[in-house]
């Protein structure tokens, strides 16, 4: 996927589908990650009673901030992808990027398909990875810190926009796709598709479903990582197939082609 044009292909429409589609999947992961934080701000906008019109309102703010988070980096990561191309002056160099990319993201998703199946849980990857895990853990630690003073008013969109900075499995391969494709406009709608995919889940769980149970959760978590298994051939397939290796994979538009 080059440069966007003036519109897009039936390719790109499928692949913002996907991205949707993968973003409605993996938001039962943002549960797992970010879930502790929702409840924290879910329990500060807790009236007692039956959900509030300021807590619908409050926490679409907060998911409102988290779409344009996304979509704003998926802009700069596209651009700086497009950048390197054009100043290096090597045009076919985003056809290895997007090999390399399409690898990497293929066994970065089987990885945590695999721990879902195998523990029931999302995997705390933020805390293990180095630098950025401590970096994780401050940032978690300010925003709770700082709730009482953003949580009641528009500052709940600033809130949301800071968990686009947060180390996260989904947006980490996604940002990487961003920047393959050398386009700013492409990646700044791949995010946005994505983060739209993530919102229906979160904001129930932030007004609603706050109570899910530990069993519930797990068996969620599991059946992701089977279909996230199936999700993983993709753009493994394509990213091998940049490199001449031929590898079965199912029949599924994904944004990884």
């Amino acid at each position: 996927m080059g440069p966007a044009t003036a519109g897009l292909t039936a390719g790109e429409t499928a692949g913002l589908a996907a991205f949707v589609g993968l973003g409605l999947l993996g938001s039962v992961h943002c549960l797992g990650m970010c879930g502790p934080l929702v409840t924290t701000y879910a329990e500060r906008l807790d009236s007692g009673g039956p959900v509030s019109g300021h807590e619908i309102r409050q926490q679409a703010l907060f998911n409102v901030g988290r779409a344009v988070s996304y979509t704003l980096l998926g802009a700069a990561f596209g651009a700086a992808g497009g950048l390197l191309y054009d100043a290096a002056g090597l045009a076919r160099l985003a056809t290895t990027v997007r090999g390399v990319v399409g690898v990497l993201v293929g066994l970065f998703v089987l990885a945590v398909g695999v721990g879902y199946l195998t523990r029931g849980q999302a995997t705390d990857v933020a805390a293990s990875l180095p630098v950025v895990g401590g970096l994780f853990q401050r940032v978690s630690a300010t925003l709770v810190a700082r709730l009482d003073d953003l949580v009641d008013g528009p500052g709940m969109v600033a809130l949301g926009a800071l968990h686009g900075l947060l180390p996260c499995p989904l947006l980490y391969p996604a940002f990487l796709y961003a920047f393959a494709t050398g386009s700013a406009v492409t990646g700044a709608l791949s995010l946005s598709a994505l983060g739209v995919g993530t919102i229906p889940l979160v904001f129930a769980y932030g007004t609603a479903f706050g109570s899910l149970s530990p069993g519930r959760r797990s068996s969620l978590h599991r059946a992701l990582g089977a279909v996230f298994l199936v999700l993983a051939l993709v753009p493994l397939a394509n990213g091998l197939a940049a490199f001449g290796v031929a590898v079965p994979k199912p029949p599924l538009p994904m944004p990884w082609t």
